[in-house]
């Protein structure tokens, strides 16, 4: 049996609810498949700020060091909106904790699952039975780490990107592509950024070496229109730092509710920060009425990408799907006639179904 660390990082507002099921449901998970999982819990977040007066402890570090992933629970909030830029809540952990591990690939999962094809927002005629989106964004590089100069009448924000930077993320675009419908699309703004034109530029050459794997490109501008107009024509898309962000929660939205997305950020050894993709949401923690499943599926993923286990992976999947097609729903996925439960209660039912 082996015995994988996970560092369990519960954060702010909704996050240690909904990070309960995501154990429920792995410890279910685990007892099947006769896995031995060792959570090591550490506080990041608005929780550390007010515990020690920093987002980002070097002890969850030393901790997250130690094990073999992260998972990892939405960080900030109002309460800290007012601290100095360089003190904020999600730019000292989560910044802090990709910088540090290297955590250059963000995956984001955008499905519309067909039990939750009429959530979505977009006419039903183009949301059909469903898609499966993967947006591939670069992490560690872009506007968010360039240097940046902030004066009384004047303010910059440095874009920059190395061919290393671009090639990287390219390589997992392109392999995930193989295992998938082997369709890659780039997202820049080579019309007009010069940062954009080298992205273009080193994903087109690492595209040779996957002769099997269509790819195409679109400005920024226009994929955000074709993602509404034509979603089940992507499969994966690949793109920067800033353009990813963007795009990962346009695409999120599409799906009907946040709730239900999970993300993985990798670095090339295969460690990995998984966490769902909205935010603390604040305004209803502690109700017991939040969506867990984004936080479950991140646990998916991480059984997945960072410990190889494809079937327990799988099992965690079809135990969601399962759970909706039986018309289980939280509040935020809630559909007249549906049966509506708890954060606790889909975690039980999701569990009770691996």
């Amino acid at each position: 049996m082996k015995n994988y660390k996970i560092a369990v990082i519960q954060g702010d507002g909704i996050g240690p609810e909904i990070m309960k099921e995501a154990i429920k449901v792995l410890d279910k998970v685990s007892k099947k498949y006769d896995l031995k999982l060792q959570y090591q819990y550490a506080d990041a977040g608005g929780i550390a700020y007010d515990k020690l007066g920093t987002a980002l402890p070097s002890q969850t570090i030393k901790t997250c060091e130690k094990s073999d992933a992260i998972l990892f629970g939405s960080v900030g909030g109002p309460k800290w909106d007012s601290l100095p830029p360089e003190e904020k809540i999600e730019k000292v952990a989560l910044l802090g904790l990709r910088k540090h591990f290297d955590l250059f690939a963000n995956l984001r999962p955008a499905v519309v699952y067909r039990p939750l094809a009429k959530a979505s927002p977009l006419r039903q005629d183009i949301v059909g039975n469903g898609f499966d989106i993967l947006i591939i964004r670069e992490l560690t590089g872009g506007i968010y780490f360039g240097k940046k100069v902030l004066e009384e009448n004047f303010a910059s924000d440095e874009m920059t990107y190395k061919k290393e930077e671009v090639e990287r993320v390219a390589r997992v675009a392109f392999e995930a592509a193989l295992k998938r419908n082997k369709k890659v699309t780039c997202v820049d703004k080579s019309n007009v950024l010069s940062s954009s034109i080298l992205f273009r530029k080193y994903v087109a050459k690492t595209a040779k070496n996957y002769p099997k794997v269509k790819l195409d490109y679109l400005y920024i501008d226009n994929a955000t229109m074709q993602l509404i107009k034509r979603p089940r024509d992507f499969d994966v898309i690949v793109t920067t730092n800033m353009f990813g962000d963007i795009l990962s929660d346009q695409a999120a939205m599409l799906t009907g509710s946040i709730g239900m997305l999970a993300s993985a950020s990798l670095n090339d050894k295969g460690f990995g920060l998984y966490e769902p993709a909205g935010g603390t949401a604040p305004d209803i923690a502690g109700k017991n009425i939040a969506n867990p499943i984004a936080q479950i599926l991140s646990g998916a993923m991480m059984l997945k990408h960072s410990f190889g286990l494809e079937d327990e992976s799988k099992a965690i999947e079809n135990a969601v799907i399962k759970v909706l097609k039986k018309d289980y729903r939280t509040a935020d996925i809630m559909e007249t006639g549906k049966n509506k439960v708890s954060t606790a209660g889909m975690g039980t039912l999701i569990a009770d179904n691996i």
